[in-house]
């Protein structure tokens, strides 16, 4: 028996040294297509009051979208061109879905809408005006994605501001973060 043992173990070494296949991406890594624009669901700053939670297992408890703040009858804006997937209540409560390019589907709740199911829409265009609710316990909006039946992060959609880096000091022609020195002078 332990002569087999190195045999075996030769056998395996392949199988030990062979490249691992790829993962498969897990929805959080599922990105929009970049050729779609997007925008704000609501007027800059958005102001989170829940972030997106996503659950470990599709049944279990998690956080499926964001919260925006918002005041009761804040407009809803596409957040993409697409198509109104469905436009009306669900338990109680008004939601819109418009689905996206690349097979995404956008929803918003509690909120009454402006379009009708089938109707195209255009990025920006106002689509609902925020409802009362009791999702939150102040006036929000709550925004999910999905990809399929995968709930994404909906703020991956939005747009990042670009950082702007401020002098530190406010003199001008001085370099910010050396000595008080001019700029180098473009060689002639």
């Amino acid at each position: 028996m332990t002569a087999l043992l190195p045999i075996f173990l030769l056998g395996l070494l392949p199988a030990l040294f062979a490249p691992l296949p790829a993962p498969a991406p897990t929805p959080a890594a599922v990105r929009p297509p970049q050729e779609a624009r997007y925008t704000r669901p609501l007027p800059a700053p958005l102001e989170v009051a829940r972030w997106w939670d996503p659950p470990p297992t599709p049944y279990a408890a998690g956080h499926r979208g964001v919260d925006l703040a918002a005041p009761v009858g804040a407009e809803v804006r596409a957040v993409g061109p697409g198509r109104v997937h469905y436009a009306g209540q669900v338990a109680g409560r008004g939601v819109l879905s418009l689905t996206l390019p690349g097979g995404l589907r956008t929803t918003f709740e509690p909120v009454r809408p402006l379009v009708s199911a089938g109707e195209p829409v255009r990025a920006g265009q106002v689509v609902a005006v925020l409802d009362a609710g009791n999702h939150c316990p102040v006036s929000c909006l709550h925004w999910g994605l999905l990809s399929g039946e995968d709930y994404l992060n909906p703020l991956a959609l939005v747009p990042r501001a670009s950082p702007r880096l401020l002098p530190q000091a406010a003199v001008p022609g001085l370099s910010p973060g050396r000595r008080a020195a001019p700029w180098p002078r473009r060689p002639r």
